[in-house]
């Protein structure tokens, strides 16, 4: 039976994660987030191997999660599904009236069965199309 855990960890355990999942084609430094020192990193162990990765930051009661990343031969398993639910009940935890963040527009779909609205706030980086999602909390 498969053993899954879900633990804080330090920042460069999201590394290796990010950079193979989100753009391993750029060099590693192009994953490292300049405020990852003041993130909360989380990480989903599947039998103690380090499977998916978020990083959630606050500013007063709003947080956005970061980076959020599952390794490609874990994908679809349900994985990232139980991570966002523990980073939605942690920042509940806290108070956070708003989580958001930067989806990918592949992943809206993903977020919405959470319960997450699209804005009208899209972007492109690295080829990617990106909209801000949003989910009200403690309302």
């Amino acid at each position: 039976m498969e053993e899954i855990q879900i633990e804080q960890i330090r920042p460069d355990l999201t590394w290796r994660i990010r950079h193979e999942v989100m753009y391993p084609d750029l060099p590693l430094e192009a994953i490292k987030l300049a405020n990852d020192d003041e993130g909360i990193h989380f990480g989903l162990f599947t039998n103690n191997q380090l499977t998916s990765v978020v990083s959630v930051f606050n500013k007063a009661n709003v947080y956005q999660f970061r980076k959020f990343a599952t390794i490609i031969e874990s994908q679809g398993k349900g994985y990232g599904s139980l991570l966002l639910d523990h980073i939605i009940n942690y920042v509940k935890g806290f108070g956070a009236i708003k989580l958001w963040c930067n989806a990918r527009v592949s992943a809206i779909p993903f977020y919405n069965k959470f319960g997450f609205v699209q804005t009208d706030n899209f972007s492109t980086n690295n080829g990617i199309n990106f909209v801000i999602m949003e989910l009200e909390l403690n309302n």
